[in-house]
């Protein structure tokens, strides 16, 4: 298990490997789910714009505890007002997929800040669009 652990980045990116991830944190114990997550929500940005990493941060947050799904929409958001790393996941063929999973999994707190700050981004988009 250590081994799996130490290398769930690379797996999660493979096409058979990302199952042996979210069969782990659907089966697995709960310091092998803080493990992955821990690994995993620094680069929650690429991991969901990658076509099989995608479905192992979605069992991120539907197998994570608050805290840890906290820690991912943290990671998600970003820093700074500009929405960079939501912006990027909004728009990526896979990782939207994701955006959807954080508002299904999220507090309501969490889904009122998130839906906040993607209206932002849509309120932009379409005064783009209507010019």
């Amino acid at each position: 298990m250590d081994e799996l652990l130490n290398c769930v980045s690379m797996l999660a990116q493979y096409q058979y490997g990302n199952y042996v991830a979210q069969h782990v944190l659907e089966h697995g114990k709960p310091n092998e789910h803080s493990i992955i997550l821990q690994e995993l929500a620094w680069k929650i940005v690429q991991m969901s714009q990658q076509k099989f990493a995608t479905n192992v941060v979605e069992k991120c947050l539907t197998f994570g505890d608050a805290s840890e799904r906290q820690l991912l929409v943290h990671e998600m958001l970003g820093t700074t007002d500009e929405n960079e790393p939501l912006q990027a996941t909004m728009k990526d063929q896979f990782a939207n997929y994701v955006v959807q999973k954080v508002l299904e999994t999220c507090s309501d707190q969490e889904r009122e800040h998130i839906l906040s700050r993607i209206k932002v981004h849509l309120n932009f988009f379409c005064l783009r669009v209507n010019n």
